[in-house]
């Protein structure tokens, strides 16, 4: 399990450095900073100056030794839009993108299993055949469309929800949350409806579709032999086992859902990371864009190895394959 553990670090250590170069890529081919730093009426002079106290006039490779340490403390240079750090930056809007995710998740594992377990067990319900046509709806449209057609029903129509932003939050620390005020938690509601959606309908079609292979195999059919429940059966060993692929696809989902937000907290304007790196886009903000891709790329290579660990540990199938390979 050990030399599982170091094996897959290693591949995340390589993975974030291939990734490092692709952001430190960003700055010699995506437009020369020293332009997004000085007005137009700079001399070269100037602009010389400034070159060599970014440390731009250095070989490349020292200039990448210098990138990928200061990325390892989380130091991500100076945003040319903002002129402050994008650490701090990046810090002050995680926790609006984390809570949107978190919610979004949550959303999404708890419906899509309580709705694929119940598409499974009754099959030819009228409540089943909703659910999958609600699961075809979720994959089909695009995201942005639900996210205004939800503005335009709840918001716009019935002035339920409010259409933007984030509401009233609270600080605890570095920390901020809208979950303690009511005006934060009618902002989220939409926000993590359309962003965990479609989220919903990939884990309750991936439930469905393993409880029903599960519940055609040998040992079903011997716990049915043996007199247990029904209930017993569904849920003490049918579920049990379904649930292990869930893991693997839901982990790996909660990255996607934080790479992904841009366009959720584009449309409803959300305070987050993804709204930031919209605006570095259109204004061409190099560190902030190099930032994010390295961030995401951590937050996608942790939650990968950590579902890797997570899933030798909840079957025992793999663990004792991984124990022969080792």
């Amino acid at each position: 399990m050990l030399a599982f553990t170091l094996r897959r670090a290693v591949q995340a250590i390589g993975v974030m450095f291939a990734v490092g170069i692709i952001a430190f890529s960003m700055f010699r081919f995506a437009g020369d900073p020293v332009n997004q730093i000085v007005s137009i009426d700079t001399s070269a002079a100037e602009r010389e100056v400034v070159r060599k106290s970014l440390g731009l006039d250095d070989p490349v490779p020292l200039q990448f030794v210098r990138y990928f340490a200061d990325a390892a403390q989380f130091k991500f240079g100076v945003s040319y839009q903002f002129r402050q750090p994008v650490s701090t930056l990046l810090m002050e809007r995680m926790p609006a993108t984390l809570e949107l995710a978190i919610c979004a998740t949550v959303f999404a594992m708890v419906l899509g299993i309580l709705m694929g377990v119940y598409s499974a067990l009754r099959r030819d319900t009228v409540l089943a055949k909703l659910f999958q046509a609600v699961s075809l709806i979720g994959i089909s449209l695009p995201t942005f469309l639900i996210g205004i057609l939800l503005i335009y029903l709840f918001a716009v129509t019935l002035g339920w929800l409010p259409s933007f932003g984030r509401g009233e939050v609270v600080k605890l620390g570095w920390w901020t949350t809208g979950l303690l005020t009511l005006s934060g938690l009618k902002a989220l509601i939409m926000p993590a409806i359309t962003l965990g959606l479609f989220q919903m309908t990939l884990i309750m079609r991936l439930v469905r579709a393993e409880m029903l292979e599960v519940l055609r195999t040998d040992y079903i059919r011997f716990a049915r032999a043996r007199g247990l429940t029904t209930r017993a059966i569904h849920f003490g060993h049918a579920l049990k086992n379904t649930l292990i692929p869930v893991i693997t696809v839901a982990g790996l989902q909660f990255g996607s859902v934080i790479a992904f937000s841009i366009i959720t907290e584009t449309v409803f304007q959300w305070p987050g990371m993804g709204l930031l790196f919209v605006q570095a886009v259109q204004n061409v903000d190099i560190p902030i864009m190099a930032a994010y891709l390295l961030m995401v790329s951590l937050i996608f290579v942790t939650i990968n190895l950590v579902v890797d660990i997570l899933y030798t540990v909840v079957d025992p199938r793999l663990r004792s394959t991984v124990g022969r390979a080792a």
